[in-house]
């Protein structure tokens, strides 16, 4: 990606979101992102007054018109978009038999619905251009399975999916589409875990150590690269041999 580069990140105000954003602007490339509140990282930014580089708005993912609206913005004010990478989502845990109603429909709402939505908004764009990138961040709970995380893990499961047809239908107009399924890296997401479940995963995994952010960015810098324009329609999981 040598090239600057307008690209769009949904969810990028904290954690892997934030480190691709903060990436992709040291890369020198444009940088749109959209979450439903501030943080001090997005504070941070508006501070270094990245003038015409960087872009931010409030929007609830499951709103699908302000979703829209975001992304024809992103398109009159640079002329183009060139990369999705598709990172907002919510964790949804629990037994499947003991859930709330609401939570099942917020995890299918934000993880899989605003998803299409967004993807859906993106490729119009990017068809009228005859090229562009989408990058949906799944999991490695989409290729197996684990107790408690059932609604989560179907909503990724239907990403990869996703990505697969979306790959056939958008590949003759030069758009090409992949996943990254992230395995536990050093994040929020295992914060909550204790020294013996961290312990455990650790001697489970081939390489013997929990992932961290970079490997996660590196990946998708690597989807995104002039190596990477034959791939399409894959799901690239990260997890140290976790699943092998």
């Amino acid at each position: 990606m040598s090239q600057q580069q307008v690209i769009l990140i949904s969810g990028g105000s904290r954690g892997l979101g934030s480190a691709l954003v903060s990436n992709f602007l040291e890369l020198g490339h444009i940088v749109a992102t959209f979450s439903r509140s501030c943080t001090p990282f997005i504070e941070e930014l508006h501070s270094r007054n990245l003038d015409q580089s960087f872009l931010w708005e409030s929007i609830d993912g499951t709103d699908y018109e302000q979703v829209k609206q975001f992304v024809m913005s992103i398109a009159k004010r640079y002329g183009r978009l060139d990369v999705l990478i598709n990172n907002a989502g919510v964790g949804v845990d629990g037994i499947l038999a003991l859930m709330r109603a609401s939570d099942i429909h917020q995890g299918i709402a934000l993880n899989l619905e605003g998803s299409i939505h967004l993807i859906q908004a993106c490729s119009r764009i990017m068809l009228q251009q005859q090229t562009g990138s989408i990058i949906n961040i799944s999991s490695v709970n989409a290729v197996r399975g684990h107790a408690g995380v059932a609604v989560y893990s179907a909503t990724k499961a239907a990403l990869d999916g996703l990505t697969r047809s979306l790959a056939r239908e958008l590949g003759p107009r030069g758009i090409r589409v992949n996943s990254v399924a992230p395995g536990y890296f050093e994040s929020t997401m295992v914060e909550t875990l204790t020294t013996e479940q961290r312990n455990r995963i650790i001697r489970r995994t081939p390489l013997g150590r929990l992932g961290t952010i970079n490997d996660m960015v590196g990946a998708i810098q690597f989807l995104l690269s002039p190596n990477a324009q034959f791939i399409t329609g894959q799901t690239l999981v990260i997890d140290g041999g976790i699943t092998c």
